[in-house]
């Protein structure tokens, strides 16, 4: 049996092991395997076709630039900014995909037969930590042909589903760079107004899950004087762990994993990483669980914040792509809102502005546009249908969407757009048939 020093390889030696045609994972945002995918390129003349599956790239890698468009495909299920630009290559595509099934439904189309991914150096046991997160990576290394992990000191250890013993491992490449971290985005006039009406809708006692943003900061923000939060959450954020050490958060109330803080993935500031480092409390479980939407409404009082890019007047909420050009991803946007509204007193809130800036490419002129439409703009990928709709909140309040009619939409949507355009989304309603008449 090998030791971990026998499987000990450079990230050069590693990326020789790629051959035309293979199917290459990595993990989720930090958990991405940084050694060797830095080192990729140097097979980039002699492979052609292979697939690259990410998440959340937090590194443009040499061999995203488009000269080794025909030796990589690059496929996303959640679109970062290196992988927008990189899409102009020709060789980059979206994954469609909920996240509780993300890794399930892609390897079930195209098994891994290699998973390179972090984690924290071997312990006296044999196990190392896969630290950041287990959204899909735990299946991918059960699923690959060839696993590589990248031990690094400065990673936390972290517990729950993401233990994995030396003899489950191929080869390590040993590594010493920092993880990512994401700036703390400083709420602004609207975002403290939408937070402060969000927070004000949390009970003590819920189990909360945010992303990440100004708006999630400003619900954030408001939650100092709440009691007995919970957590359930795909992304473990930096504002969470803030909440969890001023007390706010320590989930006794909760029903399913009391006192425990549930996520599948862990991004945000050193504070954050310092937090969760050998803290029983936090839970790294698998995304198949974590963002299950029947596990999921075994929380109590469940409340589930997302945000969008823009809704119509039916409630069809795009929360991905501006047009057909995709931005983002579902993520877990439509998993945690379907099992907040399932929970037991449970809410799943939807957050936007009411407004955007539009530049005009050819003009440079600027104009403002609503946020809530009569129709998605042509193409919008619809990322939380409108049956699944519950609370919509701007700035200008909330609607409560559930159980109501077209006409009651059309009606509570314009009530919170801005006064500028309420006549006007009044008028296209009754244009478009959405609304018989007005009475």
């Amino acid at each position: 049996m090998k030791t971990y020093k026998d499987k000990l390889i450079s990230a050069e030696d590693a990326v020789k092991l790629v051959k035309s045609g293979d199917h290459i994972v990595t993990g989720l945002g930090a958990s991405e395997g940084r050694e060797f995918l830095s080192k990729l390129h140097l097979v980039g003349d002699r492979v052609e076709n292979v697939s690259f599956s990410n998440c959340l790239p937090m590194t443009k890698f040499e061999f995203f630039d488009e000269k080794y468009k025909y030796a990589f495909n690059l496929d996303g299920w959640f679109f970062a900014p290196s992988l927008r630009k990189a899409f102009n290559n020709g060789n980059t595509s979206y994954i469609p995909n909920h996240l509780h099934t993300a890794g399930s439904a892609r390897f079930g189309h195209k098994k891994p037969n290699i998973y390179v991914g972090s984690c924290t150096p071997v312990d006296e046991h044999g196990f190392v930590s896969l630290s950041m997160g287990n959204t899909y990576e735990r299946l991918a290394i059960d699923l690959a042909d060839i696993v590589i992990l990248e031990p690094n000191k400065n990673f936390p250890r972290t517990f729950g589903d993401v233990e994995v013993h030396i003899d489950e491992v191929d080869y390590f490449i040993e590594a010493d760079y920092m993880p990512p971290t994401i700036p703390n985005v400083e709420p602004n006039e609207k975002d403290m107004k939408i937070g402060k009406i969000i927070a004000d809708l949390i009970p003590d006692g819920a189990v909360i899950q945010l992303g990440i943003g100004g708006i999630p900061n400003a619900v954030a923000k408001f939650l100092y004087d709440k009691k007995d939060l919970g957590i359930h959450t795909e992304m473990l954020t930096s504002e969470m762990a803030r909440l969890a050490k001023a007390g706010v958060i320590n989930g006794r109330k909760k029903t399913l994993n009391p006192r425990k803080i549930v996520t599948t993935f862990i991004l945000g500031d050193e504070e954050l990483y310092e937090f969760v480092n050998n803290n029983p409390s936090v839970q790294v479980m698998n995304g198949g669980y974590t963002n299950n939407p029947y596990i999921i409404a075994q929380n109590d009082n469940m409340f589930s914040i997302n945000t969008a890019v823009e809704i119509d007047l039916t409630g069809q909420v795009c929360s991905e792509s501006i047009g057909p050009k995709q931005i983002s991803g579902t993520g877990g946007q439509a998993d945690t809102a379907r099992g907040a509204v399932e929970s037991n007193g449970g809410r799943s809130i939807i957050a936007l502005y009411s407004t955007q800036d539009i530049k005009d490419k050819e003009t440079g002129e600027v104009k403002v546009v609503s946020k809530i439409g009569a129709i998605l703009t042509p193409g919008a990928a619809v990322t939380l249908h409108r049956s699944d709709v519950d609370l919509v909140v701007t700035e200008y309040g909330v609607a409560d969407l559930k159980g109501t009619t077209l006409r009651e939409r059309v009606q509570r949507l314009t009530a919170i757009a801005h006064p500028d355009f309420r006549e006007q989304l009044k008028e296209d309603a009754l244009k478009l048939g959405i609304v018989g008449e007005w009475r």
